[in-house]
């Protein structure tokens, strides 16, 4: 009777669990499929709490030899999000937050990181998708290659000469009622060999 017991319990909890894993799984599912591109910003801030979980959900990604190469600069201070505000970028002033995203671009033993790109895109889309799971908008804005917004970005945060501003994301709460866009395209996908 008391292995029976044993039995029936452990066969409950498993089911619980994996209820709970199908769960969460369509919950990361329906995040993945739900960031969007935002662009306005109401007046409200973003707490310092959830800047950090934006940001370890950000180091949580995924990098090349482990070099961890991403770096992030926050910034709050108006003047110096107006100096990021560059052409079409405009909106990066008018954001309660933004992060730089960069990337170190020299490894462990002082030569050249050729990795540091990916990690600072997997990092930059981890960023998206906590910024999506906590109600917030952002926008990825793009910095790298570009020297007409990398030298001005440099600049204004004072970056030293190992650390390339890779994207800018401006955060905050949504002003409006942006969509996703449905990128899904079957043609683009080739199976076996092109």
């Amino acid at each position: 009777m008391k292995l029976v017991k044993i039995i029936l319990t452990a066969l409950i909890a498993m089911t619980c669990m994996t209820g709970f894993a199908q769960d969460n799984s369509q919950a990361v599912l329906d995040n993945i499929f739900s960031r969007k591109s935002v662009r306005s910003y109401t007046d409200q801030d973003v707490t310092p709490e959830q800047v950090e979980t934006i940001l370890k959900a950000a180091m949580a990604a995924p990098s090349g030899m482990n070099l961890q190469a991403w770096r992030f600069v926050v910034v709050r201070e108006q003047a110096i999000k107006d100096k990021l505000a560059i052409g079409f970028n405009k909106m990066i002033a008018k954001a309660p937050v933004v992060i730089v995203v960069c990337g170190k671009t020299t490894g462990k033993m002082g030569g050249e990181n050729h990795n540091w790109t990916a990690d600072c895109a997997a990092a930059t889309e981890n960023l998206l998708l906590a910024v999506e799971a906590l109600g917030l908008g952002a926008v990825w804005t793009a910095c790298y290659p570009y020297d007409d917004r990398m030298n001005p970005t440099i600049e204004a945060l004072g970056l030293p000469k190992n650390v390339t501003p890779y994207c800018i994301v401006p955060i905050g709460h949504p002003a409006g009622q942006d969509k996703p866009k449905d990128k899904w395209k079957p043609e683009y996908i080739h199976y076996d060999k092109w």
